[in-house]
């Protein structure tokens, strides 16, 4: 099968695709070596001194999450599900994206916290940290292995070099600019990806929809080839992407399972998203740099979705895979959408952009998850439980080494990634494990004042087992759950084991004193507390975080109703 995928999909690329690749990876290297000339600290080198403006990190936000999950796994889920993918951005994105700005980053910035799981130590303590650390840890060394096995196959597409090959050389340029300029080399890089992301989606989407004749022959011959046509063409019920028939329960599984728990516990606590937030240069622009990232994010589903189901129509192999319920053996899957309708619609020169959007985007979601992996193991880990107390140069060393482990254990974990058809479904079985109970432990550590210690680290603890026992149950055909269905149900199980649980254990052992809890929960929290460090040149209404919330939030709306 291998081979029958490399030869239905190879890429023809010529000297001018190349030498576009060529520059693309000579201003990366750049990137890498001008931040190196800033790193002169830990800080420095985690969260770029805490000093960048709100529309760097707004589009680095949004560019770090514009990896192997959208450009493979979304366009995976539009050849393969149709319009009812938009969920994973206006039900399973915006809103949460809105709350981490207005609610959430208040208390990250505020508390200066170096990571996610430092805000849970000062709120919980080193119980909670430690399970916190370890589980993203593990999280995002499993989801670089995504990015990587993505970025490897394009390489292995246009070189024809094997997977594994293709997966060390995609290790080691991501490697390079990361290990050189840390954060700051890894949030510049992806501002200039983002844009060449942009440049492959929009004109692949453009002509792909004027090949069918636009938007109404993209619907006629949806409908002329799939039963299911009218599940695919609108957005609610939504029951073919949750595989729940019942069409109630498949709404409360997308708005509870997808748009409350998974999206609430990817947005607002996933610390290589909010990584970029803290390191702006102050409160107003770190809580702006989420809701900066809400617009592109809302208006980035028109060009990964649609392609998604344009592939399905035009792709030959792709249409008859998808024709056979995803059982036909032919050299590909919902996985290769994105590289059939380059390969069938481009010409040389567009090509070469594409191929570097492709990589782009592999590499921005790898570095992302690369750069968090290394703060958390070093601050929270490494510095915390292992060698404390030592000079701040022995951290930032200790950080470049571990950018070096993370990268090497995404090799292995890349293969993971090669045994799922959707890797959408793998994606999301592993935000039903890690973050749908952290974020239930947040909602009441921030909200709750009486949640105690205890509860916190048996709380995640109990949310993830949950989560891995539904997984478990489904795999073994006791539930019977198809699509991404059952990571929702999961995500739903382990958010609600983990409130009841910590609500159990907090009403049997002793909560921490108000006096230790200002500035980590919201009722002991002095509102302006919540907005100090503010600089002159972030004032201005037009910058009102609210007001920038308001407008993410109509622009979702608006498109909902649009595609209903």
């Amino acid at each position: 099968m291998t081979t029958l995928a490399t030869a239905v999909l190879r890429l023809n690329a010529r000297p001018i695709d190349y030498a576009l690749l060529a520059v693309y990876f000579a201003v990366v290297l750049g990137i890498g070596a001008l931040a190196r000339r800033s790193v002169a600290s830990s800080l420095d080198f985690f969260l770029s001194g805490r000093s960048l403006p709100a529309w760097v990190t707004g589009l680095a936000f949004i560019s770090a999450n514009l990896g192997a999950v959208e450009i493979f796994g979304m366009t995976a889920n539009g050849a393969q599900f149709g319009i009812p993918t938009v969920h994973y951005y206006w039900i399973g994105a915006v809103p949460a994206m809105v709350v981490l700005g207005l609610v959430m980053m208040p208390f990250y910035y505020g508390s200066q916290v170096r990571s996610v799981p430092e805000f849970l130590l000062r709120r919980f303590g080193s119980f909670a940290h430690l399970v916190n650390g370890l589980s993203f840890a593990i999280a995002q060394v499993l989801i670089a292995g995504v990015n990587l096995y993505a970025l490897a196959t394009v390489v292995n597409l246009l070189l024809g070099w094997p997977i594994w090959v293709s997966i060390i050389i995609a290790a080691v340029i991501v490697l390079a600019y990361t290990t050189l300029g840390g954060l700051s080399a890894a949030v510049y890089n992806e501002v200039m990806q983002f844009f060449v992301i942009v440049a492959m989606l929009v004109p692949l989407t453009l002509v792909g929809l004027h090949k069918v004749g636009g938007w109404h022959g993209l619907t006629d011959r949806i409908k002329a080839a799939n039963s299911d046509s009218a599940a695919q063409l609108h957005a609610w019920p939504g029951s073919n992407l949750t595989g729940i028939s019942n069409a109630t329960l498949s709404v409360i599984g997308i708005v509870f399972g997808l748009g409350f728990v998974l999206s609430f516990g990817y947005w607002t606590t996933n610390f290589a998203e909010v990584q970029r937030a803290l390191a702006a240069r102050d409160m107003s622009a770190a809580r702006r740099t989420p809701l900066i990232g809400a617009y592109p994010k809302a208006l980035l589903a028109l060009v990964i979705v649609i392609p998604g189901m344009l592939a399905a129509v035009l792709s030959p192999e792709l249409a008859r895979y998808k024709a056979s319920g995803g059982t036909l053996d032919n050299g590909v899957t919902y996985n290769n959408a994105i590289e059939l309708l380059i390969r069938d619609l481009l010409p040389s020169g567009m090509l070469g952009v594409a191929i570097t959007g492709l990589l782009a985007a592999f590499m921005a979601g790898m570095a992302a998850n690369v750069s968090s992996f290394n703060t958390v193991f070093t601050y929270d880990l490494w510095q915390a439980y292992v060698v404390k107390d030592r000079p701040d140069a022995y951290y930032l060393r200790v950080g470049r080494t571990v950018t070096v482990l993370g990268c090497a254990i995404a090799i292995g974990t890349a293969f993971i990634a090669r045994g799922y058809n959707n890797i959408m479904d793998y994606l999301q079985t592993l935000f039903s494990f890690f973050n749908a109970p952290l974020f239930a432990t947040f909602v009441l550590g921030m909200f709750w004042k009486r949640t105690t210690p205890v509860a916190g680290g048996v709380g995640l603890i109990v949310g993830t087992a949950s989560a891995l026992t539904i997984d478990q149950l489904n795999r073994h055909h006791v539930l019977h759950m198809s699509g991404q269905g059952p990571s929702f149900v999961a995500a739903s199980a382990a958010f609600v084991m983990d409130i009841l649980v910590s609500v159990a254990v907090t009403l049997v052992t002793t909560p921490k004193p108000d006096s230790e809890l200002v500035g980590l929960v919201w009722a002991l929290t002095p509102r302006d507390e919540l907005k100090k460090r503010t600089s002159p040149q972030d004032a201005g209404w037009y910058r009102s975080p609210a007001l920038l919330g308001a407008g993410a939030l109509l622009l979702a709306t608006v498109l909902n109703i649009i595609f209903w």
